[in-house]
């Protein structure tokens, strides 16, 4: 993978990018944040969940307070494991008792993701896109000699940097067509289940069109993981896990949640084009809907335009 990355950069013009690690700094510098919000492993998982749905951060790195080095990173996966039924909410149905209480003021430790995937400050580029596709991993924090975080890249600064390798390909060229999606009605537990166990950041929602005359189901709106937590947030729902309340959060159903006025693509439209859209509108995945019958026929994400640059 990482040579047929590096020849297709070498029979590009105009792309000059390093291939081997620097001895100083390397080009992943070039475009990381270096700019990086952490937090320590002591803070509660109510308290990291608010920060995330507050400045809409995807990620935040764990670090221990002392010496600045990387010791886990939380994702809004790890947040809605928690709060949806994965494996991490067995954190609040065994170890403490179902008590959403106790359990939401339990150390950020508890969920965070230990044994972090990581690029040094003089690694490349392209080893960096090699590393992210074979592991599957949406973002890199970036450690120095001393193991402490000097940045973050993400798929979306990937994308910016190398997406013109893929500019003229079409979105049915990499498109997903095995699209899970779910109904209005389901609720807020339901949409997390499904994202967790499915390994989805989004997830479509459909049905008839309640303003139309045709009963034939169609892309109603779409939900994303950070939509969940900012949902939370912005309607300060987590004040009700204080009450010993907390179900009643998660049965809040799709259609109260869902984005209606949802940007969509062709299957014809260039690659160039759906990237430049995506960073506009700050969306990381778009749903391909035929544009004769308005329904769904596919979804194309930030991953899939990483996985083209190297086709």
């Amino acid at each position: 993978m990482k040579n047929k990355l590096i020849n297709k950069i070498e029979s590009y013009d105009n792309l000059d990018l390093q291939t081997k690690k620097a001895e100083t700094d390397g080009d992943i510098m070039d475009i990381a944040a270096k700019d990086v919000v952490t937090a320590p492993q002591s803070s509660s998982i109510i308290e990291i969940a608010n920060l995330m749905s507050k400045n809409d951060f995807r990620r935040i790195p764990i670090t221990d307070p002392g010496s600045g080095k990387l010791l886990g990173i939380v994702t809004t996966m790890d947040i809605l494991d928690f709060f949806g039924g994965g494996k991490k909410y067995n954190i609040i149905t065994d170890k403490h008792k179902g008590n959403f209480l106790s359990a939401i003021n339990a150390p950020i430790k508890e969920i965070m993701t230990v044994g972090v995937k990581t690029m040094t400050n003089t690694d490349t580029i392209v080893d960096t896109t090699t590393l992210m596709l074979e592991e599957g991993i949406g973002g890199l924090p970036i450690i120095n000699n001393d193991e402490k975080i000097v940045g973050i890249v993400t798929e979306g600064d990937i994308v910016k940097k190398l997406g013109k390798l893929c500019a003229d390909l079409e979105v049915q060229d990499i498109m997903a067509t095995n699209v899970i999606t779910t109904t209005p009605g389901t609720p807020i537990e339901g949409i997390a289940k499904i994202m967790v166990r499915n390994s989805l950041r989004r997830v479509p929602i459909v049905g008839e069109d309640q303003e139309s005359q045709s009963k034939e189901e169609k892309l109603l709106g779409f939900v994303t993981a950070s939509d969940i937590l900012k949902y939370i947030g912005d309607h300060k729902l987590f004040a009700k896990l204080f009450s010993n309340e907390g179900e009643d959060v998660v049965k809040v159903t799709a259609d109260q949640l869902m984005i209606k006025d949802v940007i969509t693509v062709s299957k014809y439209d260039k690659l160039g084009y759906v990237a430049d859209l995506m960073f506009e509108s700050n969306i990381r995945g778009l749903p391909v809907v035929d544009e004769d019958s308005g329904k769904i026929i596919g979804i194309v994400t930030i991953r899939d335009l990483i996985k083209a640059v190297v086709q």
